[in-house]
């Protein structure tokens, strides 16, 4: 029996309300699952933002409500994603609408874009688990997004889903329909530098 209703639309965020096996929801559109530890690259230059962003962190978590996913996303998520922009010159677009069926549609989070990578975030209160199996299908969408760099430019796709605190990755494999979940967690403030270096490779590889 099929998990979606072939005759009713889905957005992304409804398709995590349904609390479905992960691999079981990618099946769905013809796409498989692997988790695994995954070696990404990482960036080795300089990072001139990380210490003050750190610092700012530590400062404003203990007085925080992280209570609602938009305290989270605003005061944890939103700051390092203007850091990304700074180390990548990347286009960010928050809230971003796209439609490539009634069934692969909805907001992104955070998309953000060069001339030849995107990157998706999605921002969730403390539910992880669904929050990637979110994720992983806004990664399909992108896949067969009309606006998305080829297979050839980009072959994966990259995506992260975060609670603030808590950040997971996910690899789309275009060509193998594979997405692959890291099963490496990062932690903020304590993972920032490494969550960081993995970040920018993504859009500036």
């Amino acid at each position: 029996m099929s998990l979606l209703d072939p005759n009713r639309s889905y957005t992304f965020s409804e398709i995590a309300k349904l609390k479905a096996p992960t691999d079981e929801v990618l099946a769905e559109y013809g796409y498989s699952l692997e988790r695994t530890s995954l070696d990404l690259p990482q960036y080795q230059g300089e990072l001139d933002r990380l210490q003050e962003r750190r610092s700012r962190l530590e400062e404003i978590l203990p007085y925080l409500d992280l209570t609602n996913e938009q305290s989270r996303r605003e005061m944890l998520i939103a700051p390092l994603m203007t850091d990304l922009i700074h180390y990548t010159q990347a286009q960010l677009r928050i809230e971003y609408s796209i439609k490539v069926s009634n069934q692969l549609q909805g907001a992104l989070d955070y998309l953000l874009r060069t001339k030849t990578n995107l990157l998706v975030v999605e921002a969730k209160h403390e539910d992880l688990t669904n929050g990637f199996t979110q994720m992983a299908v806004e990664l399909i969408a992108l896949d067969q997004w009309e606006k998305s760099p080829s297979v050839e430019k980009q072959p994966q796709l990259l995506g992260a889903v975060s609670t603030g605190t808590i950040w997971q990755f996910g690899i789309l494999y275009r060509q193998d329909k594979l997405v692959t979940q890291e099963l490496t967690l990062y932690r903020v403030p304590t993972d920032l530098e490494p969550l960081t270096r993995i970040l920018i490779p993504a859009l500036s590889v």
